[in-house]
Formats: C-alpha cells, sequence, structure tokens
C-alpha cells in the first residue's frame, strides 16, 4: 500500500474561475485525499496517494501555469 504524500504546486491563478478549474480537476482525480487551493497565495496543497507527476499533470490540464512545485512530505 502506497504511503499518503503531500505536495505544494506554486500556481498562476488570476481569479475565481482559475482556482475553481484547478478544485474541479482535483476532486475527480483518483488517490488525492485532501486539496486545498488558495488564489491569494498562488498555491496548491494536494494530499493522496496519487503520484506527483499525476498531480502535476492534473493541474497543468487546466490550463494554469505551475511556476513550480515540491513534495512537502
Amino acid at each position: 500500500m502506497s504511503s499518503e504524500h503531500t505536495y505544494k504546486f506554486d500556481v498562476k491563478m488570476h481569479c475565481g474561475g482559475c482556482s475553481g478549474a484547478v478544485t474541479r480537476a482535483l476532486s475527480k482525480l483518483e488517490g488525492v485525499s485532501s486539496y486545498d487551493v488558495s488564489l491569494e497565495k498562488q498555491e496548491v496543497i494536494v494530499k493522496g496517494v496519487a503520484p506527483y507527476d499525476v498531480v502535476l499533470e492534473k493541474i497543468k490540464k487546466t490550463g494554469k501555469e505551475v511556476i513550480g512545485g515540491q513534495t512537502l512530505e
């Protein structure tokens, strides 16, 4: 069984529609247990067993620019 990870992505979001698109994408992603999309901080925190690359691609498919990302734990 895979252990849970926490990822932080810096995502360029301009409005509530941008953050809403990222939220909708993550809500449909298998292996994600929780997420926090912050328009103010321009960051997305994702927890779950989904691989980093899978989460990154899902966010990129919303059309938002991902400036950087890292594994927190």
